[in-house]
């Protein structure tokens, strides 16, 4: 039997407007160096070399609805980022550019949207989060 070949999460890929624009958006909010860049893909990623994100310009772009609703683009994905004060994390992606959601499902949680409109959780992790 042939073995299976190797797969790696390399990371995760969000489009955008603007490539650019939203890369320096999630660089400034975890602190990671750029890897790549171009004038419509960028790629960060943390100084460990671990799994990173990716941004890619899509000149038709529709920010996706959360929550969802039966017209519009629907949430696919979103990033959950871990925290160690939500508060104060929260404030930070704000003055970053991010806006906090009108609906929060869960005390513990803070749901954002980046600059081009997809949703973030932060979270501080305790017994009960995964």
């Amino acid at each position: 039997m042939k073995p299976s070949p190797r797969f790696t999460l390399a990371a995760t890929t969000l489009d955008a407007p603007d490539a650019q624009e939203l890369a320096g958006f999630y660089q400034a909010l975890l602190g990671w160096p750029v890897r790549t860049s171009g004038p419509d893909w960028v790629e960060i990623g943390p100084s460990d070399g671990g799994t990173g994100l990716s941004f890619q310009t899509e000149p038709l772009f529709t920010p996706p609805r959360w929550p969802s609703a039966r017209s519009g683009q629907q949430m696919m994905m979103h990033l959950d980022i871990e925290v160690d004060d939500l508060s104060s994390a929260a404030e930070r992606a704000v003055a970053l550019g991010a806006t906090v959601a009108d609906f929060q499902p869960q005390d513990d949680v803070r749901v954002l949207y980046d600059p081009a409109g997809h949703p973030f959780c932060l979270f501080v992790r305790t017994g009960a989060s995964t």
